[in-house]
């Protein structure tokens, strides 16, 4: 007669033998050689894990996790969101803390879309930018200190900068606005100081300062210079 001990090792060695069994295989190819099914990788000569996800016929689907190694050990670096219709992927980025460094789409390496990063260990945004489908920059591109002002406001066409660009103090005083033109200083340029006075004003050609500037202290005129000459043409007491 078996002893209720001894039934209750065989029953458990049973459950576990069926349950390994029952695991699904990994790193499998489909009869065209293309991965499917769940493929996991680690670190060289480690058993620290590299990334994990699924294929369906060579495609990635569904959550795509990537760790980076942190004393040795895996952390979560990152996760990348696959759909079935294309190569695009909703990704995070995250600290090794698990706090979320940024979020957008790729398409492949390709940034494309509305990207957000996040100041450190904060869920306050720091940076909002725009990509083309290119992976370049395209659209505005702003700035913002951790209490939630507007720290700098950009416009890009096609990874240049194009338009006019603003600057601004902590407590939203604007310090500074510019054009540009292919990613150049071209055009007019206005500085302020913080109490809302210009300090100096003029225009850039190709990131130069050209032709007559004016520079003021305290909101009065001191002096204008001709920047194509680099002489001074008039002091005001």
């Amino acid at each position: 007669m078996i002893k209720q001990k001894d039934y209750l090792i065989f029953t458990f060695t049973i459950i576990l033998t069926t349950l390994g069994f029952a695991q699904e295989p990994i790193n499998q190819f489909d009869k065209n050689g293309k991965r499917h099914g769940l493929w996991t990788k680690n670190y060289h000569k480690t058993d620290q894990k590299r990334y994990e996800g699924n294929f369906n016929h060579g495609k990635e689907i569904d959550t795509f996790n990537y760790y980076t190694l942190s004393n040795g050990k895996s952390v979560l670096g990152a996760t990348k969101v696959f759909n079935a219709n294309d190569s695009i992927a909703i990704v995070t980025f995250y600290t090794s803390a698990k706090k979320v460094i940024s979020e957008g789409k790729m398409n492949g390496k390709r940034y494309i879309g509305q990207w957000t990063y996040f100041h450190k260990n904060s869920s306050a945004k720091m940076i909002v930018e725009h990509y083309n489908d290119e992976g370049k920059l395209d659209g505005e591109r702003t700035v913002f200190y951790k209490n939630g002002n507007l720290a700098e406001h950009t416009l890009y066409k096609d990874g240049e900068l194009n338009g006019e660009s603003k600057w601004f103090s902590e407590d939203n005083k604007l310090l500074r606005k510019s054009l540009y033109n292919n990613d150049q200083l071209n055009g007019k340029t206005i500085n302020y100081d913080a109490d809302g006075n210009v300090t100096s004003e003029g225009d850039f050609t190709n990131d130069q300062k050209s032709g007559i500037w004016k520079y003021y202290n305290a909101g009065e005129i001191t002096k204008e210079v001709d920047h194509t000459s680099q002489k001074v043409i008039k002091k005001y007491k």
